[in-house]
């Protein structure tokens, strides 16, 4: 003798058999799942475009987070995401106060160009304000970027007490991703 539909495991069961509490639940969960993805997809910024005055700009990203000069009169305007951000968005304006480039710069490539005895403002240039700021033995400092990558790691760079980068930027474990943070 067949089993009567109701008894029918879920998965087989006609969707008329599911309960109208189950349905429900389904739906919501549905609609949760759609909302998550469309969450994600706001979690990019509005960026600025190239040729939009400084007023533009400012109305489609808010308020920078940092402004940095650069030579001949223009500025790098600073979007961080920090101290979890994984990233921080740089804005050039010309002398003009038009802007002339947008970039995501936690990248190993903008990593990559840290050297030994390259100056802390430099470094804010190209990076941005890091995530974390550690005091170290002999007044030294270590700051840390968290970014885009498979792996749980940070960038860490360790300026002297005279503001100068010790080394160069190294890749380490990120602490976060330890089981007892």
């Amino acid at each position: 003798m067949p089993r009567p539909p109701s008894m029918l495991p879920p998965a087989t069961a006609p969707l008329h058999v599911f309960s109208g509490l189950r349905r429900r639940t389904v739906a919501a969960t549905l609609v949760l799942g759609l909302a998550g993805l469309s969450g994600c997809a706001s979690l990019q910024p509005a960026l600025a475009q190239p040729g939009q005055t400084e007023a533009q700009m400012l109305a489609t990203m808010g308020t920078p987070t940092g402004r940095y000069p650069l030579a001949g009169g223009a500025q790098r305007v600073e979007y961080a995401t920090g101290p979890f951000g994984l990233h921080t968005w740089m804005v050039d304006l010309d002398a003009t106060g038009r802007v002339s480039a947008v970039q995501q710069v936690l990248t190993r490539e903008n990593f990559a160009q840290v050297r030994h005895n390259m100056p802390r403002d430099e470094v804010l240039r190209l990076l941005g304000r890091p995530g974390d700021k550690a005091a170290e033995y002999m007044n030294r400092q270590t700051w840390s970027w968290r970014f885009e990558t498979y792996d749980c790691e940070w960038v860490r760079i360790t300026f002297t007490a005279e503001g100068w980068v010790r080394g160069g930027a190294s890749y380490l474990p990120d602490p976060r991703c330890d089981a007892d943070y």
